[in-house]
């Protein structure tokens, strides 16, 4: 199993951050190589079993990524799978944690490589993907927040 984990602490309440970073209206302004959302434009992600599909330039390419909601803790965690076509199924898990200056944010990702060549592509081109994107979601999220604390 590889887990890649990043960690960040940002100058906002656990409250403003969890609320903001899970309302599917804003996933636009800070996931990296975000297209669109898949299906109806009113999509529901607070609840366990909820399931999102999202579009994301990936290598080059669009890429949908169907998740499922697994665990949805208020302004605590986030737990979910998704599965995309020609990669390894992955677990995310977002972690919130109110810190003297704001919250402290973890974000990770474990995957299964694949067997065979496959599994040498995961262990170090995926794997280096996910480390890639999860750098540039926290970079996305200090423009973000950065913004909104300037108003």
């Amino acid at each position: 199993m590889i887990n890649v984990e990043a960690k960040h602490s940002f100058p906002v309440t656990v409250g403003d951050a969890f609320a903001y970073i899970t309302n599917t209206q804003n996933w636009s302004e800070y996931w990296p190589g975000f297209v669109r959302i898949g299906g109806p434009e009113r999509v529901s992600w607070g609840t366990p079993g909820d399931t999102v599909t999202i579009v994301i330039k990936l290598f080059g390419r669009e890429v949908e990524l169907e998740m499922k909601l697994e665990e949805f803790q208020q302004d605590s965690l986030v737990r979910y799978t998704s599965h995309q076509r020609g990669l390894p199924s992955a677990r995310h898990e977002r972690r919130f944690a109110t810190a003297p200056s704001g919250f402290d944010y973890t974000l990770s990702v474990s995957f299964e490589p694949r067997a065979g060549p496959t599994g040498i592509f995961d262990r170090v081109v995926v794997k280096r993907a996910v480390a890639s994107a999860l750098h540039k979601t926290i970079e996305n999220l200090e423009r973000v927040f950065d913004q909104r604390l300037r108003g």
